[in-house]
């Protein structure tokens, strides 16, 4: 079984909640919130102990204690009871884009932002457990899913990038391969088994040089 504090370090560096509004939630909202939250606890527990791929949903429902209609209600993939900050992962890459500041380039509101993101440990960088990125890198179905992940990222970069087709797709494969392979190297520094703040220090590190290498090409493309 999981300690207290091991279970509290993977919800920490993985899962985040999105401070959408400072408004309070509605008593109905909110019983959703913690239901969702619950089940993904009890899953991602049981994923850790007993691999992904032997574990059902049927198993997760009894385990938290609701029928399994409502698991599949809340997570329609059994993937996404793991991966389950994925629709904020899919348009990260764009989100940074469709919020540069006037006279910054593309690339440099990406640099910047997978910078501060490696230095705040986010989970959308790759940071997290190294029982959680153990399970992942375990599961085939769970690799596949996240390399999905990464390929829906790029598309919805692309659709956010200036020019034709085809330059917004070549773009946002450039920027989405960069991204790929800094968040390949969070785990596998993880798996490693260094500390948060020296992958944070060696990523940081890595990511300029790896935008340093597509400056020549990109630096002026796509300037707010």
């Amino acid at each position: 079984m999981l300690s207290a504090v091991t279970m509290s370090t993977v919800k920490l560096r993985w899962w985040y909640v999105l401070m959408v509004s400072t408004e309070p939630l509605g008593l109905r909202e909110s019983k959703k919130r913690e239901t969702r939250q619950a089940i993904s606890d009890h899953a991602t527990r049981l994923f850790i102990e007993r691999g992904f791929e032997a574990t059902t949903i049927a198993e997760v429902a009894a385990t938290a204690r609701v029928a399994k209609k409502t698991v599949t209600n809340y997570f329609p993939r059994k993937e996404d009871l793991a991966l389950d900050i994925h629709q904020d992962f899919v348009s990260s890459l764009a989100d940074t884009v469709a919020a540069r500041a006037p006279g910054e380039s593309a690339l440099s509101a990406l640099r910047g932002e997978s910078i501060s993101a490696a230095q705040r440990f986010d989970a959308l960088a790759g940071f997290s457990g190294p029982d959680f990125c153990r399970m992942i890198a375990d599961s085939p179905t769970l690799v596949a899913r996240l390399r999905e992940l990464h390929e829906l990222r790029e598309q919805e970069l692309a659709r956010m990038l200036p020019g034709d087709d085809i330059i917004r797709r070549a773009a946002a494969a450039q920027f989405g391969a960069a991204h790929r392979l800094l968040f390949q190297r969070v785990q596998e520094l993880t798996l490693q088994g260094l500390s948060r703040k020296r992958i944070a220090a060696t990523v940081v590190g890595e990511a300029n040089q790896v935008f340093d290498l597509l400056e020549p090409a990109l630096g002026d493309y796509a300037i707010a």
